[in-house]
């Protein structure tokens, strides 16, 4: 939907003077086109998406309906996938800490999880000598150095006796199954890829094992707009340039081969990252020894943007706009660092909505009860407004207290 003073007024009256607007038609595209660059290099790819990205149930629907999988990292988000219909093999848990109960109850069903600690092996190895007649389908967290400046503080060190003692119990308990090798880095730069796939072909050889599934994580760039891009101290990397780098090496490595794993990777931000944005009213405007603030009913936490000026629009909503230079677009919070976007000029006035874009990634997991509730999401990339997510009330904040 293509965004005016008449919708957005129209919004406002039905919606409250704040709401997240979704595209999810723009997510489907961006999980097909991703999975075909990747998919035309290397036949034997998916996607798992990141829950903890995004985890409106209606994303990760369209991702169960695509034929993709539900990266998880918690029991409330495995619960989710469940929820919506995901079937147990095509949920991937990583996370650091497991509940074990839920653990054993999800393992029993057919999930996948990737041990992330030698304390979580011995709850799994503990949970598997119970049941010998049960096919458990277990991953490994790999860690290891990919010249990124980072200690990672996920997975196991692939050179420690513990990854070996892990790698082992794999190996040779009769009832388990080794599904899946991931690892995972954050910095998102192409130029650490070759090194991330690099460490992963090389542990298969040096252990002989070729599981079914080769997972690299996620830590990709994703779709945004020019004046985003600007900001950064690199080069945002199309899906195309990913797949170029990542792909290719899979295929020289295994094309000869009848019984091919499957590439996997965990995207989050470059999946919903252009796919929501949010609006917000202006609700005050003053001068502060030259400073220009104005209020917006928003904050930062509702875009989990900070020290980055996001892509904006202002909508002149009819009261008599004036000039404005060297402006911070403040939220309602009473916390000094909640700014929105800095220096700006233009036209403004009190009533006026502000849309800032490519705020789809963290901004609704990320969002705290603080102050104010969050406010309702929308989806309006068919033409019709679909609520998504009612805005939240009193209640919902205070219903697990006792008073």
């Amino acid at each position: 939907m293509k965004l005016d003073v008449n919708i957005l007024s129209g919004l406002r009256r039905e919606y409250g003077e704040a709401f997240y607007l979704l595209d999810s038609v723009q997510f489907k595209k961006n999980f097909l086109e991703l999975k075909y660059e990747f998919s035309k290099i290397y036949s034997d790819f998916n996607i798992a998406y990141s829950y903890k990205t995004n985890y409106i149930p209606q994303i990760c629907r369209i991702v169960n309906e695509l034929g993709g999988y539900a990266e998880v990292v918690s029991e409330m988000e495995t619960e989710l996938a469940f929820k919506i219909g995901v079937e147990p093999q095509k949920i991937i848990w990583n996370g650091p800490i497991k509940n074990p109960q839920v653990l054993q109850w999800f393992l029993e069903r057919g999930g996948t999880v990737n041990i992330d600690s030698i304390d979580e092996y011995k709850i799994i190895k503990e949970i598997v000598s119970k049941h010998s007649n049960h096919i458990y389908n277990i991953g490994i967290r790999c860690n290891f150095d990919v010249n990124d400046g980072v200690l990672s503080r996920f997975g196991i060190d692939i050179d420690s006796e513990e990854f070996q003692e892990v790698l082992a119990f794999t190996q040779n308990a009769a009832n388990v199954k080794l599904i899946n090798l991931q690892c995972h880095f954050a910095k998102r730069q192409i130029d650490y890829w070759p090194a991330r796939v690099k460490g992963m072909l090389e542990l298969i050889d040096r252990i002989g094992v070729i599981p079914e599934r080769i997972d690299l994580g996620g830590g990709l760039f994703g779709k945004m707009e020019d004046s985003l891009k600007k900001q950064f101290r690199t080069n945002i990397p199309e899906y195309k340039d990913y797949a170029k780098v990542v792909a290719t090496m899979f295929e020289k490595k295994f094309k000869n081969l009848n019984n091919r794993p499957e590439l996997m990777l965990e995207p989050g931000s470059a999946l919903i990252g252009d796919c929501m944005k949010f609006v917000g009213t202006i609700k005050t405007i003053k001068s502060i020894r030259g400073k220009t603030i104005v209020s917006v009913l928003g904050s930062q936490k509702n875009i989990s943007m900070s020290n980055i000026n996001p892509p904006i629009q202002i909508f002149a909503m009819g009261n008599t706009q004036h000039k404005f230079e060297n402006v911070d677009f403040v939220g309602f919070t009473c916390i000094e660092s909640d700014i929105l976007y800095r220096n700006y000029t233009g036209n403004l006035a009190i009533g006026d909505m502000m849309v800032i874009s490519n705020c789809g990634s963290y901004s609704l997991v990320m969002k705290p009860p603080f102050i104010l509730p969050n406010f309702p999401v929308l989806d309006v990339s068919e033409g019709d407004v679909e609520v998504i997510k009612n805005g939240e009330t009193f209640k919902d904040i205070f219903n697990t207290f006792n008073f």
